[in-house]
């Protein structure tokens, strides 16, 4: 892909196309003159790696030319060449803060997701398919182990290089956007996809009580929305030229699925667990985590705006419509 003009930046798209979802991994090199960010670092593959060294080559960079990596979160699909860049040449990474025992992968803070998970899946019902996501993660503590961040991670601040900081949390506790006042142009990470809408996945805040994911995504799709932007550099998909129609659909969206799971309640649906299976059906199991993220969610959506309540019975939350 050329390289495109925004105000004082030059920007060299770093895309990889694939054949599913979410249709290619994006990362960007940004010139502005004084100082080349790459932003995020798209995934651990070989062809990722030559993409990415090719696109250096063809523009005239070396990896000695890069003044950052800034991360929008800590998800693999986005940092995954990293560790190969800083093996290569010292060059500092930027995250948020609280990417960075996630990006560290340290043993406390697994350890404390997990137990975390344990307790909301059993809250929510999920029994058998609440179990296997449990071992799943604890078997993910060493099988990932090897691609925690090596590098010392700056935390950013209000401002790097010819950014302003803005967190954008919901998709990621740690989200974070990259926006340039002058050109316009915000990087965002997943905060905002054309073709998708972002999972606003559960988590654990510091004292590992759980977040609003949901509400917290829909705040920071606001909070773009608010900017004066002629274009959004996303993780994933196609470079968007509309931002503010595509976040009023997909806030939209948002109140159009809760309906829907209000709906099931009403009809007997008691619990996350069975919304989620009759919601979502075949994919239930399949898609366990994002399932079940989508479905508290919108009923955190629900019970704020006091559509539903909920009551512990035996251990498990129930859902009861007004």
């Amino acid at each position: 892909m050329e390289f495109i003009k925004a105000g004082n930046l030059t920007i060299y798209p770093i895309i990889l196309d694939v054949d599913h979802k979410l249709k290619s991994f994006n990362s960007y090199l940004v010139d502005d003159g004084h100082s080349v960010s790459l932003i995020d670092a798209g995934i651990n593959k070989e062809e990722y790696w030559d993409l990415f060294i090719s696109t250096l080559h063809r523009f005239g960079f070396d990896l000695s030319d890069l003044t950052g990596i800034l991360v929008t979160h800590h998800h693999f699909d986005h940092v995954g060449l990293v560790n190969r860049i800083i093996d290569r040449a010292s060059i500092p990474v930027y995250a948020h803060e609280k990417a960075i025992p996630r990006l560290r992968r340290d043993p406390e803070f697994m350890q404390q997701r997990i137990d975390f998970y344990k307790k909301l899946y059993e809250e929510m019902g999920c029994e058998e398919a609440g179990h296997a996501q449990i071992d799943y993660l604890l078997n993910a503590i060493e099988k990932h182990k090897h691609t925690a961040i090596k590098a010392e991670i700056i935390p950013l601040k209000k401002e790097i290089h010819c950014f302003k900081i803005i967190e954008v949390p919901g998709h990621s506790p740690d989200q974070v956007a990259f926006y340039n006042e002058e050109a316009k142009v915000l990087f965002g990470g997943d905060v905002l996809i054309d073709h998708i809408s972002s999972n606003a996945f559960v988590e654990p805040n510091e004292s590992g009580e759980r977040i609003l994911s949901l509400l917290q995504q829909m705040d920071s799709l606001n909070k773009c929305s608010a900017l004066p932007l002629d274009y959004v550099f996303s993780g994933h998909g196609e470079i968007i030229a509309n931002h503010k129609d595509l976040i009023e659909t997909r806030l939209k969206n948002v109140e159009i699925k809760a309906s829907k799971l209000l709906t099931l309640i009403k009809d007997g649906a008691p619990t996350a667990n069975e919304i989620a299976k009759q919601y979502y059906k075949k994919i239930y199991e399949s898609q366990f985590p994002l399932v079940m993220s989508e479905i508290i969610g919108h009923l955190d959506f629900l019970e704020v705006n006091r559509k539903v309540r909920t009551e512990m019975v035996d251990g498990v939350s129930h859902y009861y419509s007004y």
